[in-house]
């Protein structure tokens, strides 16, 4: 009996995807691009010609790897009927198997700790579909699983396996990982290999928008209407155009670079100014320094938050950026010294010790001092934050809190960022609401600064009305320090 006949199309860029010699690939960028179809051929084409090849499919999801993989129009049910009724191929739930040996494994990988069913995995293709659907540490575990040993390789397959292959829109909790990994180190189609802690493999990203799968748009000539009907630009952008540089779905739409950034620039010096911090240790840590307006400044409102230094404990690339989502592995009392000395000079002439608001799981005490009573013993104080993310029984959460200084009076924002915040603005316009509360953001993203400042919003820190016996004093003030603008501009707010 000879096999039976499939065939599978596929236009230049998914080909591209399936024949490039990189090893770890990122296929698309744009909302119907053609990706999961190239996975799925992909995935028949290496089975069928590689005997005793096993190749695991992963969506986060296993509602979503089943709608999109196993059923449906061109899922693998379809698309391998004719080997199944000709007992060639076999599908058992979430396996199938081969007339040679090979198996695509149908996976998913929810949360963090389900990485650990595929400890023992012999991986020889690892197929991700929606990557930014996946936290890093997922998909870094994953990858330690590809290995291939006892293969015989077909001579037109020789170094092209093991191989990874993903696929993702912009947006969801992995996007600022996969576009530091993928899209901002080099150009689109340009190989590189990588180093020993990334990996060793030959990465490239292979963009695919709509205009490169002309079967939708022949079949479905009104979908790129739909995409336009989104209703919001930023994400029109993201997911028609596969633009990197805005959040599809973001959990904080009012985030506006424009709006809430603005260039360094000197403070009054009498403003009443604090700290709020966020812990971390494998993940990183955040603090913030705030200043709160009085009004003085036209440029900002009474009773606005404006960020002017950030601390962001997470390890720095060649280029100065910080890697997502990775944690410096400071002590607290490492931490609290850092601290000290970027606030040094932050209140001249005057004779007090900045406070501020943390994590409250940092005043825990369990068998030794806690955290914060290590970073008190370097003279670094906080008190507990509150720490409500979202708002019970007619009280604000701190992420109400935020979004309301976000949206501001309709005129101006009642929070501001000095452009140096760089992790804050990468962060916080990147997180996204969580699938099962969408009231409140998906703690699985990089939301670490996030937290440090809805831990500053629901501190409540609104300047109170100057007494008119304190004008005289606080003229004085200006007079002795606004004329020292070298001291101005040196370490009190520009660092």
């Amino acid at each position: 009996m000879s096999l039976a006949h499939i065939e599978i199309n596929l236009h230049a860029k998914q080909a591209l995807a399936v024949n490039t010699p990189a090893t770890e690939v990122l296929f698309g960028g744009a909302a119907g691009g053609g990706k999961s179809l190239t996975m799925r051929a992909a995935a028949i084409m290496w089975c069928s010609q590689i005997a005793g090849l096993q190749v695991y499919l992963f969506r986060r999801l296993r509602d979503d790897l089943v709608k999109n993989h196993i059923e449906g129009p061109r899922g693998f049910r379809q698309l391998l009927h004719p080997w199944v009724d000709s007992g060639f191929c076999e599908m058992v739930e979430d396996e199938i198997r081969f007339w040679n040996g090979s198996k695509i494994f149908l996976c998913h990988c929810k949360d963090e700790k389900d990485r650990y069913k595929y400890l023992g995995a012999e991986i020889h293709v690892l197929l991700i579909d929606e990557l930014t659907t996946f936290s890093e540490v997922i998909y870094r575990f994953l990858r330690s699983r590809v290995r291939m040993v006892g293969i015989s390789l077909p001579a037109q397959f020789t170094g092209m396996f093991p191989r990874i292959l993903a696929s993702s829109n912009p947006g969801n909790v992995g996007h600022h990982w996969v576009k530091a990994a993928f899209i901002d180190p080099r150009p689109p189609l340009e190989c590189g290999t990588m180093s020993g802690d990334e990996g060793g493999m030959v990465r490239q990203f292979i963009p695919a928008k709509l205009d490169d799968n002309p079967s939708l748009m022949k079949e479905e000539p009104d979908y790129e209407l739909r995409l336009a009907g989104l209703g919001n630009p930023a994400l029109v952008r993201a997911m028609r155009d596969g633009d990197w540089n805005v959040i599809a779905g973001a959990f904080f739409p009012e985030f506006e670079t424009e709006k809430h950034v603005v260039p360094f620039r000197n403070l009054p010096l009498y403003w009443y100014r604090f700290r709020s911090f966020d812990w971390g240790s494998a993940r990183p840590f955040a603090v913030h320094w705030w200043a709160v307006s009085d009004g003085e400044l036209a440029d900002f409102p009474r009773g606005a938050l404006i960020c002017y230094r950030e601390w962001y404990g997470a390890p720095k690339d060649d280029a100065g950026r910080s890697k997502p989502n990775v944690g410096l592995r400071l002590t607290a009392e490492e931490v609290a010294d850092g601290i000290k000395a970027r606030e040094e000079g932050d209140i001249p002439g005057l004779n007090k010790q900045m406070g501020g608001v943390a994590d409250p799981s940092i005043f825990a005490e369990d068998g030794g001092p806690s955290i914060a009573d290590r970073m008190a013993s370097r003279k670094v104080f906080f008190r507990p934050a509150d720490n409500k993310r979202v708002g019970i029984r007619g009280a604000m959460g701190g992420w109400d809190q935020l979004r309301a200084r976000l949206k501001g009076d309709g005129e101006k924002p009642g929070i501001y960022w000095f452009s140096k915040c760089v992790d804050t603005i990468r962060t916080l316009p990147a997180l996204q609401s969580d699938e099962d509360r969408p009231e409140d953001c998906d703690s699985d993203g990089e939301d670490h600064a996030a937290d440090s400042i809805r831990y500053a919003c629901l501190s409540r820190p609104y300047t109170a009305p100057l007494p008119p016996e304190m004008e005289p004093a606080r003229d004085r003030y200006n007079r002795a320090w606004r004329p020292a603008t070298s001291r101005n501009r040196g370490s009190p707010w520009a660092a």
